[in-house]
């Protein structure tokens, strides 16, 4: 079980040096384009939450990912022992929600990065990191993980 700590350590640590890269070697706004006009890299920065709402509230941001830290680390002990699909997309979210976290408490903002542009519908997609890909991706495997579970539960009443 152990060894899930592992990922989210790994998730923490890939964002934290994609940040400080980021950081390190573009100036704010800078844009260096990967892929035009689809992916780019973009220096910016974020002091609230998902796609900038409640900027400033740091002590909400606080509040809220210790209680989801908890909430994570407590269903993690209590209810995904033996299911790897719910303990890996539990840790991808613990690991997107530190790596946020240490930047709100050292940066009092979140560094941002990765920028898309999605053809076809030439939607221009929220700047985000590695830490919200995590979580992103946390989230689907939580929901892949319940819908599986659901299912199995009705084959069984059945």
């Amino acid at each position: 079980m152990w060894k899930f700590y592992g990922l989210a350590a790994i998730v923490i640590a890939l964002d934290q040096w994609t940040k400080w890269l980021v950081v390190q070697n573009m100036e704010l706004r800078e844009r260096i384009i990967i892929w035009d006009p689809y992916v780019a890299l973009l220096s910016h920065r974020n002091r609230g939450a998902a796609w900038g709402m409640l900027q400033g509230q740091f002590g909400i941001f606080t509040i809220v990912t210790v209680i989801v830290i908890i909430g994570i680390i407590y269903y993690f002990h209590k209810e995904a022992k033996g299911k790897p699909m719910f303990q890996a997309g539990l840790m991808m979210l613990l690991g997107g929600a530190i790596g946020n976290f240490i930047d709100r408490l050292w940066r009092k903002e979140v560094v941002d990065f990765v920028d898309v542009l999605i053809p076809i519908i030439n939607y221009d997609f929220p700047i985000f990191n590695v830490a919200d890909a995590a979580l992103s991706i946390g989230v689907v495997m939580v929901i892949i993980f319940i819908i599986k579970e659901e299912r199995a539960e009705k084959k069984k009443v059945k």
